[in-house]
């Protein structure tokens, strides 16, 4: 399999081709990161501030991207994992004390990662358009990982997965630091590169760079879907 030349990094650049994934659908989940109202919705939460402040024109390029290119390919992942009866979990920030005391040190600083969203708010919940449905599994973190303070781990160990496929938001954060545990932890990652985005392209796609073939295998939607389907019995 080539390494797509965008996020060719200098550890692989003379590698050529790498072998391609080997997935068994069986034992393949869905992970989507924190797509969460407070974070997706142009009319709700930190989009809100941004405006106050003066700063909505530098994030429109962000949520153009999550209306037009993120939540249509989460979307279309979500429904063929469902089709296919393979598993969906959903990893999303959201502290269980009103005054966000469990909230890991780096959730409290000051600073655009001061996030205080009580797990029953309005501002914790996936978007409509990505809800979970029974049986799916939503794990609350106050971490940026989605592994580290969690069961995440243990219950992808009982389910008996092997193969995350993640997406969403944002990819030099949340997104970055769940790929690296899931890996450190023996699992294989696919980062779906046009259903994750960061705050600028040039972080987007710098972190993909960064993670490419070391921690995780980037693919676009299209690319992940007809490789599981090829492994579908």
């Amino acid at each position: 399999m080539k390494v797509n030349d965008k996020y060719l990094n200098f550890y692989y650049e003379t590698m050529g081709e790498i072998d391609e994934p080997v997935i068994d659908p069986k034992k393949t989940a869905l992970l989507l990161v924190d797509l969460q109202n407070e974070f997706v919705l142009r009319d709700f939460g930190e989009a809100l501030e941004y405006k106050a402040a003066g700063e909505w024109d530098r994030w429109i390029p962000f949520h153009d991207r999550l209306d037009n290119i993120v939540v249509p390919n989460n979307k279309k992942l979500l429904d063929f994992f469902r089709a296919n009866k393979m598993a969906v979990t959903y990893g999303r920030i959201a502290c269980l004390r009103e005054d966000g005391e469990d909230r890991s040190p780096v959730q409290k600083s000051e600073g655009w990662n001061n996030m205080l969203m009580p797990v029953d708010s309005y501002s914790a919940q996936m978007i409509d358009e990505l809800a979970p449905m029974k049986n799916e599994i939503v794990v609350n973190k106050t971490t940026d990982s989605v592994c580290n303070g969690t069961n995440y781990l243990t219950l992808l160990r009982f389910m008996g997965i092997e193969t995350v496929v993640v997406t969403g938001i944002v990819t030099d954060q949340c997104v970055a630091c769940t790929v690296r545990d899931l890996a450190d932890a023996g699992l294989k990652v696919i980062c779906v590169e046009d259903a994750c985005a960061a705050g600028s392209m040039e972080l987007h796609d710098a972190e993909l760079k960064i993670m490419n073939v070391i921690y995780c295998n980037v693919m676009s939607t299209d690319d992940t879907i007809q490789l599981i389907s090829r492994n579908l019995q």
